[in-house]
């Protein structure tokens, strides 16, 4: 039986003004011509790595979207295609990497990936796509970008309440690792570390988000609780969020920042012993409610119905989690999760 190979391990870098070694890089993966990828809003960043680029620019694709959809993707495919780009290099958060990886898998063209956020995904070999309102996970080598650019000045400018989301989705990575039907000592150690850097950095990015060497902090954050994410199975937390991020078009950070909490709460009531890392990094009693209160005092979201989600998508969102659920250590039952649910809705902290 064929066995699929092992992604390669990215090169990373740490570092302030890391963004205008971008020709370097190219020039280092073998290409010449980079087609730089972003949302419309990074337009004008994507602008600026275009213009590092000088000669190796072949254009720019500023069209990347929340959760991947395929058509997006198959559009900046066929824009690499005309303009012989030979490579990407992806500026952004997780929906430009997102795009980044859509357009590996289909071509196998090399990405170096600039975050400017702390999704984490740049860290992963995984692609979650969305087709019809449904959104699905791959896991390929494919898609394991090449070059990581952590630039700690690119995340001063990251809007506080960006920030927040962000480093919230990348702890909920670790968060899961923490009790992964695969875990390792490796992941679990990698998780933990990952959580103590969003611990001790972002309570000193909220008081000043100039600071580089705790932006550099989060960064680090960002990669450990990525590399996890690509090391480990997800379970109910993502799976919660695949599901109503793809069928209500949520935005994916906040969502995850809401959900965490819940979901950590669910199973801890399976494996209290696994989560106690949480309490102790986010100095609580129990794993969920730590969270909660870290959220709170991060000015972070608490509440789906504050993301425009109805009672009625609940009980939608509740029979789609309950269908095909990823392996998770506490028993997935439709009531239990709509109570879930329900806690996430309304905002109010795990009990």
């Amino acid at each position: 039986m064929l066995t699929q190979p092992a992604p390669s391990i990215p090169r990373v870098r740490f570092g302030a003004g890391l963004r205008h070694t971008v020709a370097e890089e190219v020039a280092r993966l073998g290409c010449k011509h980079a087609l730089v990828l972003s949302t419309p809003q990074q337009c004008d960043s994507a602008m600026a790595v275009a213009e590092a680029l000088g000669d190796n620019a072949a254009g720019i694709f500023a069209r990347a979207t929340m959760h991947t959809p395929v058509e997006i993707s198959d559009e900046a495919v066929t824009h690499l295609r005309d303009t012989g780009a030979d490579c990407v290099i992806a500026i952004g958060g997780g929906s430009t990497t997102g795009l980044g990886k859509a357009i590996a898998l289909r071509t196998d063209v090399p990405q170096i990936v600039v975050p400017t956020t702390y999704a984490g995904s740049e860290a992963t070999p995984i692609l979650g796509q969305t087709e019809n309102g449904i959104k699905t996970t791959l896991t390929d080598p494919k898609v394991q970008p090449e070059t990581i650019l952590y630039d700690p000045e690119l995340v001063t400018s990251l809007p506080m309440d960006m920030t927040v989301t962000s480093a919230l989705n990348a702890i909920a990575h670790a968060a899961e690792a923490l009790y992964a039907e695969n875990r390792t000592d490796h992941s679990t150690a990698l998780a933990i570390e990952g959580m103590q850097h969003f611990a001790d950095g972002l309570p000193a990015v909220l008081e000043n988000p100039s600071d580089v060497t705790a932006r550099e902090k989060t960064l680090r954050g960002a990669y450990a609780c990525g590399a996890v994410l690509g090391q480990v199975g997800m379970a109910l937390h993502h799976k919660l969020c695949h599901t109503l991020g793809g069928s209500l078009n949520l935005p994916h950070a906040d969502t995850h920042a809401i959900i965490l909490p819940h979901a950590i709460h669910y199973n801890a009531q399976a494996v209290p012993d696994l989560l106690t890392p949480i309490t102790d990094i986010f100095d609580g009693t129990a794993p969920g409610p730590a969270l909660h209160a870290f959220a709170t005092k991060m000015n972070a979201p608490l509440a789906l119905q504050d993301l425009g989600v109805t009672q009625d998508n609940l009980d939608h969102a509740a029979d789609l989690a309950t269908q095909k659920p990823y392996p998770n250590p506490a028993p997935i039952t439709r009531d239990g999760i709509r109570q879930l649910l329900q806690a996430a809705w309304s905002g109010t902290a795990p009990t």
